[in-house]
């Protein structure tokens, strides 16, 4: 029976990874709940024991962070800032130092997912318009958004559950972390205009953009209450309370609950399962006999653990990688470098392929709805230097300030 779980809890791992089932239409939402089912039915973990497993504080603050992020989109938010932001591009160059400065930053403030949705269709339209090369533009967003997402809990699903696990403040995860973000983004630009240098040779053709449409009452309010929610932060208030009072203020409103609570259902489902197959892993002993083998390796030095991370990353996808290594995490010596060294390691990794985080395969499939072609090696030129020298970036910073 054992050999079946494990068998079970492999193919869920791989399933999540690859995104899909040959000859099915599962996505890694249904791979994860049918392998979680799975495990369940055969007896690896009781209905209580799985319902324990999930997280439930990690699941209130994403669905939070969606709600505020439907109302950002629904009030015109993104649209208009990516308008301001966009004029201020007088060169190439500075045309992709605004996308990466801006989608950095708004990656680090909310979901990175979310600002790939937002920003892509517009980014790409605005490319084709300028008669520019989008590919060199779109992969810095794609790779800034993972970048940028490293420097707060709230800027990636991976982060959101090591903040849950490690009860680090945001202020103390913002400085720990923000100068590898903002080092990181120095690094997307610089290894962009080099691998990209006849694009950013030509000349900028000037370009009149549309007004962004925006509904003011609803925009005002929003960032009323973000800015709140912000302030509550840096206040050291709890992060999820925080989160679920700025979005349940947000319901109350006019507008169609259905359109409010527009939620990524699919990814809070995907978290639920990987949550249950997980807790197998514990129950088991599995991950307890995983860690003993690999411990030696993981516990001697941090470049050791930051390679084994992003290596993990890349094979079971970030968020897997961080649930199975989220429980031993408390065992090491210095737990607190530890656990920024699984946020930093596990988010940059994300950079390397096309295919090692949701928000590069975002940015490609929303190209491609614009018939734009992203392929894997053309961001691979990018992404391999890019991962490389932030990890370095973020070993180095880490060694010297451990947070």
């Amino acid at each position: 029976m054992t050999a079946v779980i494990v068998g079970i809890v492999l193919l869920t791992y791989v399933g999540v990874a690859l995104g899909s089932v040959p000859r099915t239409r599962m996505n890694r939402a249904t791979i994860a709940l049918v392998g979680a089912a799975a495990l369940v039915a055969l007896g690896a973990v009781t209905e209580e024991e799985a319902i324990h497993a999930i997280d439930l504080g990690t699941l209130l603050l994403l669905g939070a962070m969606m709600v505020i992020n439907n109302n950002l989109r629904m009030a015109g938010f993104f649209t208009l800032l990516t308008n301001r932001v966009l004029a201020l591009a007088k060169s190439p160059r500075m045309l992709l130092a605004v996308i990466i400065g801006a989608s950095g930053v708004l990656s680090a403030l909310f979901l990175n997912d979310t600002i790939c949705l937002m920003l892509t269709p517009l980014l790409a339209d605005v490319t084709l318009r300028l008669r520019r090369d989008p590919l060199p533009y779109l992969i810095g967003l794609a790779v800034a958004t993972n970048v940028g997402s490293v420097a707060t809990i709230t800027g990636n699903p991976q982060n959101i559950l090591i903040g849950q696990s490690s009860r680090i403040g945001y202020v103390d995860f913002l400085i720990a972390l923000g100068p590898i973000a903002f080092i990181g983004l120095i690094i997307c630009w610089l290894m962009i205009v080099l691998i990209y240098r006849d694009e950013f040779r030509k000349p900028l053709d000037t370009i009149v953009l549309p007004p962004g449409s925006s509904y003011r009452p609803l925009l005002n309010r929003t960032l009323l209450i973000v800015l709140g929610m912000l302030a509550a932060f840096l206040l050291g208030l709890p992060i999820v309370t925080s989160a679920c009072v700025a979005a349940g203020v947000l319901l109350i409103s006019r507008l169609r609950p259905s359109k409010l609570l527009a939620l990524d259902w699919e990814l809070l489902l995907m978290f639920s399962g990987l949550f249950v197959v997980t807790g197998v892993i514990e129950v088991s002993g599995l991950s307890a006999l995983l860690f003993e083998q690999t411990s030696p390796f993981l516990k001697s030095g941090l470049a050791e653990f930051t390679l084994a991370v992003g290596a993990l990353s890349n094979v079971v996808s970030n968020v897997p990688a961080v649930l199975l290594l989220r429980p031993e995490i408390p065992a090491f010596d210095n737990s607190r470098q530890a656990w920024l060294a699984l946020a930093m390691a596990s988010t940059l990794a994300g950079n390397l392929t096309l295919l090692g985080s949701a928000a590069t395969l975002i940015v490609a499939e929303l190209a491609r709805a614009k018939g734009i072609t992203l392929g894997f090696m053309a961001f691979l030129k990018v992404g391999v230097p890019v991962t490389i020298l932030t990890l370095l970036v973020g070993v180095a910073w880490l060694t010297v300030f451990p947070g």
